[in-house]
């Protein structure tokens, strides 16, 4: 029973970290096209925060991945890696019941 409390818990902080790469890669795409400014004080601070807290989980998938020119695979890698492994774990879970 333990084991699936630790696995909701595991299930709960992937599930933040998800929504975290999918407004990081919003927020890059609104900074690419201009539609918003990071000279606004907002707007850099977020970004800051937001590559703060992924850069360590995207930077060795970066160093794995080949160059693909301007296009960055690693928060795909990263969304499909974290869901693996909350199948995973969720099997593993509902084997302890």
């Amino acid at each position: 029973m333990i084991f699936f409390t630790l696995y909701q818990i595991v299930n709960y902080l992937i599930t933040i970290i998800v929504w975290i790469v999918i407004v990081q890669f919003v927020l890059g795409l609104l900074i690419a096209f201009n539609v918003v400014n990071t000279h606004n004080q907002f707007v850099a601070s977020l970004w800051r925060a937001l590559n703060a807290l992924l850069e360590p989980m995207l930077a060795p998938i970066r160093r794995i991945l080949p160059n693909t020119g301007g296009i960055d695979f690693s928060p795909m890698v990263l969304i499909i890696g974290l869901n693996v492994l909350n199948i995973i774990l969720g099997n593993l879970a509902r084997t302890y019941i």
